[in-house]
């Protein structure tokens, strides 16, 4: 009897129904939006971090890090680096997933991450797995990124170098990563590593005095003393290609770091006291415009004005063609300090304004029109954008 009961029971009990699906783009914790959530995060002079929220101009403060030397951004993540040599994570809460037919935007809460330490990095890259931070000492550290997503900082693998300053760059799967002979201090080409660090190739086309990387679209460049290096693969497979500069350089007027609004095809840079560079990595044209020395240079991409800050703290837009000045705007008090930058999206662009304790932004399409002004308190020495 009490057998019989108990299927009874079993039989007549509902059945379990499944966990409903998470639909499409749902990540815990975070807001799905119909457009982009922009923010700025900020490095005070004084050691303060804080960040901006450019929809609605809300500021949260973000920890404190004492002598920031650089902000470098992943589109999400801030990383800066303390004089003490490591490098302070702070999750802006705000970024974007591109699955290339579709986009999704999303924000949450501003939080601290945690930090690296004893890192004193060269240069910071990731994509949606993985971060790779390049040591002065060589040594790439790859962090987790879906972990620095939760709010921890896990060390995936290392790659250990030669003694040089060079990026590491995640890409299709994989790093790229400079390499270098013994005594040199900047890299001379390129290899392939797994996400575990070992090296699976090496990019044939060399790169003498490897500077500055930037990704695009069309693939990784990297700075070279003769040009530029186009890196791009598919399915495991990676091939180089040399864009050569259209005239001689000195060592003053190559390329030493590209800016550009990520994923743009058209590279920026500084060329020395002579003015600047522009890449079109789509057409593999350099473009030089001796405008004098700047103290600070991007662009939106292309068909859109090129954006120099001279020394006398004027904000001008050129002509991407011709260099020719479009448009011109007294923004900053001379001397521009270190450590200023222009950081650009696809309707505005951000100064910080050290010596005025503000950041301006401005309308690019409309005569360098400053739309508005931002006074988080402080002196604003670093920055950078990130949502995008």
């Amino acid at each position: 009897m009490a057998a019989t009961a108990a299927v009874a029971v079993a039989c007549g009990a509902p059945a379990e129904e499944p966990a409903p699906e998470a639909p499409h783009g749902y990540v815990a914790g975070a807001e799905e939006t119909a457009e982009v959530q922009s923010r700025l995060v900020v490095a005070d002079a004084a050691g303060a971090v804080r960040v901006l929220d450019l929809a609605t101009e809300e500021v949260v403060e973000a920890g404190r890090v004492d002598g920031v030397g650089s902000v470098t951004g992943d589109g999400r993540h801030a990383y800066l680096a303390s004089d003490d040599g490591s490098v302070r994570i702070v999750d802006s809460g705000s970024w974007t997933v591109d699955h290339g037919d579709h986009t999704h935007y999303y924000r949450a809460a501003v939080r601290e991450v945690g930090s690296v330490p004893g890192a004193d990095p060269v240069a910071v890259h990731a994509d949606q797995a993985v971060t790779a931070l390049a040591l002065a000492d060589g040594t790439v550290a790859l962090l987790d990124r879906a972990r620095l997503d939760e709010g921890a900082v896990v060390e995936l693998a290392t790659i250990p170098r030669t003694p040089h300053r060079g990026p590491a760059v995640p890409y299709e799967g994989h790093v790229l990563a400079s390499v270098a002979e013994p005594g040199q201090q900047f890299g001379s080409g390129v290899a392939v590593h797994d996400r575990a660090g070992a090296p699976v190739a090496t990019i044939d086309e060399p790169c003498p005095a490897l500077e500055g990387a930037a990704v695009t679209r069309r693939g990784v460049v990297f700075g070279c003393a003769d040009g530029a290096l186009l890196v791009s693969g598919s399915d495991g497979a990676f091939a180089g290609e040399k864009i050569p500069y259209p005239q001689a350089v000195t060592a003053d007027e190559r390329v030493r770091e590209f800016r550009h609004r990520p994923g743009s095809a058209l590279l920026t840079a500084r060329a020395g006291e002579a003015g600047i560079w522009a890449l079109d990595v789509t057409a593999r044209t350099w473009t030089r415009h001796d405008t004098g020395p700047v103290a600070a240079v991007n662009s939106a991409g292309a068909g859109t004005a090129l954006l120099t800050l001279t020394a006398d703290g004027v904000l001008h837009a050129l002509d991407p063609a011709s260099g020719a000045e479009l448009a011109a705007t007294p923004l900053l008090t001379a001397p521009v300090a270190p450590g200023v930058r222009i950081e650009v999206d696809t309707s505005r662009a951000y100064v910080n304004d050290p010596a005025a304790g503000v950041i301006h932004e401005i309308d690019y399409a409309d005569a360098l029109r400053v739309a508005r002004t931002f006074d988080l308190g402080g002196t604003p020495s670093r920055m950078v954008e990130t949502g995008r």
